[in-house]
């Protein structure tokens, strides 16, 4: 459950999880625009949390009581589209047994989010613009003119530059949205929120399911930090969720609960242990395998409880060795 405000509506700056600098322009360009009309236009990769942005901008001003509504213009036929955003009245198409309002009377007093535009047809793309420019348009079947009052607040992954050169999106249309451009950056460019987001979705998923709240340990975080996540904040929350559910009644989440595929370029494979990559500058070789051989034994220790014996069992070493190589680390990081 999202936290409240006093007079009960969501306290839209808790949808924006992060503290780096790239989320505090974000939440900032949302704090200045929240209470204005002016139309939108968010673009960022797949999982950046784009309908959570406009979300937090309906929140942010005077609509925050009025209807949210969102429509994702490639999760729908054309032909069905059309009617989904303008409504149709009785008899207007087969099937069309009744009228129905669409997405732009319901969303009347309050915010439109219009998600993947850059799927919207070029036919519905000229009756949108006409939409934007005048507030006004007609059901599918009627010539009667219906007014509306919406913030039109629009989300795309492509590259509109892109299409509008392809002649598959209008110019003028994109003027039109973008008024005032909103960018969600990937989670690579912020991998300082990483530990924030962890945190978050625990505590979210954690009360879902009705467990005590679990916690990560230093190396599984590292690990989550390390990663690219090509599916950016809904990656890693889907990460987060699997390894809940799979670690059974233990509270602390290890490294090896999160079995995620390494993406580094020219990187060695070795069964059953991440990816390693060697980057372009190179690397201190020493320090590089003392690291390794650290979040080995850490895991190992951590998965049987403190327990060496049992964790140089898991390692194939001799208790001794494991104990000498413990405090060879210790001695060497202090």
């Amino acid at each position: 459950m999202q936290p409240r405000t006093g007079d009960g509506t969501e306290n839209w700056e808790s949808l924006l999880v992060g503290a780096s600098l790239a989320m505090r322009r974000v939440s900032h360009i949302i704090r200045m625009i929240g209470g204005r009309r002016s139309t939108v236009l968010i673009t960022g990769e797949t999982g950046t949390g784009k309908e959570l942005a406009a979300r937090a901008l309906h929140l942010a001003g005077p609509r925050q009581r009025k209807p949210f509504v969102a429509v994702n213009c490639s999760a729908l036929p054309d032909t069905l589209l059309e009617a989904e955003l303008f409504g149709h009245v009785r008899g207007a198409f087969t099937g069309a047994v009744l009228s129905r309002a669409g997405r732009f009377e319901q969303a009347h007093g309050g915010t439109l989010f219009l998600d993947e535009i850059g799927d919207l047809p070029l036919e519905l793309q000229a009756k949108l613009l006409r939409v934007l420019q005048e507030r006004e348009f007609q059901r599918l079947g009627s010539s009667e003119t219906v007014h509306v009052d919406v913030r039109v607040v629009a989300a795309t992954n492509c590259d509109l530059a892109q299409k509008i050169a392809q002649s598959q999106f209008r110019q003028d249309l994109f003027y039109r949205l973008n008024v005032v451009p909103l960018h969600l950056p990937p989670l690579r460019e912020r991998r300082e929120d990483i530990p924030l987001l962890a945190a978050h979705f625990l505590e979210k998923i954690c009360g879902l399911e009705g467990i005590g709240l679990k916690s990560l340990s230093p190396p599984a975080l590292q690990h989550l930090c390390r990663q690219d996540w090509p599916g950016n904040v809904r990656q890693l929350e889907n990460a987060i969720e699997t390894a809940v559910v799979l670690s059974g009644d233990r509270q602390v989440l290890s490294t090896l609960d999160f079995p995620l595929p390494s993406l580094a370029r020219s990187a060695v494979d070795v069964p059953g242990i991440p990816a390693i990559a060697l980057p372009e500058a190179g690397l201190d070789y020493e320090r590089t395998l003392a690291g390794i051989e650290r979040s080995i034994l850490e895991q190992a220790l951590e998965r049987t409880a403190g327990n060496k014996k049992a964790a140089a069992a898991m390692l194939r070493l001799k208790r001794t060795t494991l104990s000498a190589k413990v405090r060879s680390l210790e001695t060497m990081h202090g």
